[in-house]
């Protein structure tokens, strides 16, 4: 069992996995963060950019507390400076972030609304939405959303996203994220869905990768 180190001075106070889980995540921002650092390690500017709306100080404080309970770490940047990054038990949050994905759906129907979207929080919720999805031979299908370019690929494990992969796939779906999102929940039909998208390429293997269609 990995070592993690001591609970934040505030706490629940309470013996319980729940308890103490909260005592780590459970303060405001701290399981976006996360979300944003499961796609990768981020500069501290890339998540102030990416998590709009939150003040640079609160920023600090949750990075601060997170790195002390060894959910994430610094690590040097590729060119300079540092960037943050998930510890493998961090990482482990990811177990617990996908189901809350799947159980938000119904809070997601009514739409976006007024609401900031980020297109790299679909290859977040993709996978989760997609769990149980497998194919062999694999299947690849790239996802054009808001200016952001996805893979999404299924095979013998299940599903996994790449942002602006280094080769695009033959078939590429291009719609709202509301439509992507309806798709992968079963929430819209694949008939529906395909009336207000643009598909480049064939349209089967948009229904193999996103409702599990045979080709």
């Amino acid at each position: 069992m990995e070592k993690v180190k001591p609970r934040p001075s505030r706490s629940y106070g309470q013996y319980c996995g729940l308890a103490r889980t909260l005592d780590v995540v459970g303060d405001r921002w701290s399981l976006l963060i996360v979300r944003e650092l499961l796609l990768g390690p981020m500069r501290y500017g890339e998540l102030v950019a990416a998590l709009g709306g939150i003040a640079t100080n609160l920023l600090a404080d949750r990075l601060r507390s997170l790195e002390t309970c060894g959910v994430i770490e610094r690590r040097p940047g590729q060119t300079s400076g540092v960037v943050y990054a998930l510890t493998s038990w961090g990482s482990n949050l990811r177990e617990t972030i996908e189901p809350l994905i799947r159980w938000s759906f119904p809070l997601m129907v009514s739409g976006r609304g007024d609401d900031a979207f980020q297109p790299r929080w679909l290859a977040v919720a993709l996978p989760a939405l997609l769990r149980d999805r497998t194919a062999a031979p694999p299947t690849e299908l790239g996802i054009d959303v808001a200016d952001l370019f996805m893979t999404l690929r299924i095979d013998e494990h299940g599903p996994h996203v790449t942002i602006q992969p280094d080769r695009r796939p033959d078939t590429i779906l291009e719609a709202e994220p509301e439509v992507i999102l309806g798709l992968a929940a079963d929430a819209i039909g694949i008939d529906e869905a395909l009336g207000q998208a643009n598909v480049h390429g064939d349209p089967r293997v948009v229904r193999a990768v996103l409702t599990g269609a045979p080709k």
